[in-house]
């Protein structure tokens, strides 16, 4: 009897083992295949939370310029009016 119970514990062990093995695969295991593409991921998550602040637009800067520019053209006309 005593050879089953050391028997026994064995496989246990070697059960607990294998289960162990398995759960630090799984935790080593990574669904990215590159640091790069781990990086990509991060900042596009950091982006969509608002970390970097919102985006800026071209179109809407280049209107903007444009009304600057607008305004200016508008005050140097009347100035030239006025003198």
């Amino acid at each position: 009897m005593f050879s089953l119970s050391n028997r026994a514990r064995s496989d246990a062990a070697a059960i607990s083992l294998e289960t162990c093995a398995e759960h630090a695969g799984a935790a080593l295991a990574c669904c990215y295949s590159s640091s790069a593409e781990f990086d990509a991921a991060l900042i596009a998550e950091r982006r969509a939370a608002g970390v970097y602040g919102p985006r800026r637009q071209r179109r809407q800067m280049l209107a903007t310029l444009g009304g600057v520019m607008a305004a200016l053209a508008v005050i140097i006309l009347g100035i030239q009016l006025i003198a």
